[in-house]
């Protein structure tokens, strides 16, 4: 895989990850209820969130799908541990598993999953990268699947700021403000965007996009033009 700035964020999250949960609690859960209501996963389904972090949200998916398979991933391994652990103590009978790998390139066949879930990795990635990661997530979707994605809002002037300082001091934990551009690039891998929000939680501002894999209205589109002759 290309060298990144990666290695040196998988240090950082190794070295946090005991400490990172109270971030969630502060800043992220509100945006975590928003993705996870306009996600549109029921129990059942076969579910990814690639990202865990420490396992906050890895935990709700797994809570609301009791009866599927619920899969995630993160490049830290301390942090995939962690996530695993916190989740399999919160359901220990629902079918749950966990790993470090590089999202650049999952380790899935194609359309294997319902639904895929990320939050707050692409700040971290280079552009290339994202392009990467968000060509690899409508791989492993399924025709009609939905991709939810938080990102880091960029509508509050002086939180940008701050967060640029961050950024600067700090590029492998901090990285930088994608959102503006984020929207374009789901769209380009051939997913619609469904659903779109801005939530704040306290100063901290997130945006929630949830992209449906257009693949199958595309068949369907292609199918009907044939029976019509076109």
């Amino acid at each position: 895989m290309p060298r990144t700035i990666a290695a040196r964020t998988r240090r950082v999250y190794d070295l946090v990850s005991s400490v990172y949960p109270a971030s969630t609690f502060f800043f992220h859960s509100k945006a975590h209820d928003c993705a996870l209501k306009h996600s549109g996963i029921r129990n059942g389904m076969r579910v990814l969130e690639v990202a865990t972090g420490s396992g906050e949200m890895f935990r709700r998916l797994v809570k609301a799908n009791p009866d599927g398979s619920t899969f995630g991933l993160d490049l830290s391994p301390n942090m995939a541990a962690h996530t695993l652990r916190v989740a399999r103590k919160a359901c220990p009978q629902a079918e749950a598993h966990c790993g470090a790998v590089d999202v650049r390139s999952l380790p899935f066949r194609s359309a294997s999953f319902d639904a895929v879930m990320c939050c707050y990795l692409l700040e971290l990635l280079s552009q290339e990268d994202i392009e990467l990661t968000l060509r690899e997530i409508r791989r492993v979707l399924r025709p009609g699947g939905k991709f939810s994605l938080v990102v880091i809002g960029q509508n509050v002037k002086m939180f940008n700021r701050w967060y640029t300082l961050g950024g600067n001091l700090l590029p492998a934990f901090w990285g930088r403000q994608v959102e503006s551009s984020v929207p374009q690039l789901i769209r380009e891998t051939g997913m619609r965007v469904v659903t779109d929000r801005f939530v704040r939680q306290g100063f901290y501002p997130s945006r929630v996009l949830v992209a449906e894999n257009a693949a199958a209205q595309n068949r369907s589109a292609h199918g009907r033009a044939a029976r019509n002759g076109r």
